[in-house]
């Protein structure tokens, strides 16, 4: 990858940052205020897609010719319904309650914006299956990690990944919050 484009990744999540820097490719980090509300009748990974879109295009007029912007935006999906970021310890409790002992999907949409040319915006989806967890392992979680800024109300990386998470159908990365195998197959066509 070669071609002179500074890569920006609009997001402040350190795990979007953790990834996109395991690709070994340089960028900055920014944050970027948009309206993250979405249509009703949007479902599963039309929301992401969107609010991902909503995203880049709050920034996309700032774009100078060389860069590039990443947005990213993720749900996890259950019964039909979109479990988003959790706006209190309660909430957190009351989310994986209902992911327990089930299977969900997470996906996670990731828009390319580059000045002159359309948005590019890709979606990926990983089913997970928690196993059933107890009360006491669903507060210490949610008393030790405070998921409050998770989708779903757990990161598959921290404790709850290690105790609850028995099986994945898709990438793990995905389930992060960011599909680097997606990112990296449409960097190498644009770099």
């Amino acid at each position: 990858m070669s071609r002179n484009l500074e890569i920006i990744l609009g997001s402040q999540s350190p795990r979007r940052r953790e990834l996109l820097a395991g690709l070994d490719v340089p960028f900055r980090a920014i944050s970027i205020d948009a309206d993250e509300t979405f249509p009703a009748e949007l479902q599963a990974g039309e929301i992401p897609y969107y609010i991902s879109r909503a995203k880049a295009r709050a920034y996309e007029t700032q774009l100078q010719p060389n860069q590039l912007l990443i947005t990213a935006d993720t749900i996890v999906w259950l019964d039909g319904h979109m479990l988003g970021k959790p706006h209190d310890e309660a909430e957190a409790v009351a989310m994986l309650r209902r992911l327990s002992g089930r299977t969900h999907q997470v996906y996670t949409a990731v828009t390319f914006a580059q000045q002159g040319q359309p948005l590019e915006t890709l979606v990926d989806c990983t089913d997970v299956t928690f196993r059933e967890l107890t009360d006491e392992e669903i507060e210490f979680y949610v008393q030790k990690y405070r998921p409050l800024d998770k989708a779903g109300a757990y990161g598959v990386q921290e404790w709850i990944g290690y105790v609850a998470c028995t099986a994945m159908h898709g990438s793990y990365f995905n389930v992060m919050g960011f599909p680097v195998h997606l990112v990296y197959r449409e960097l190498r066509k644009r770099l």
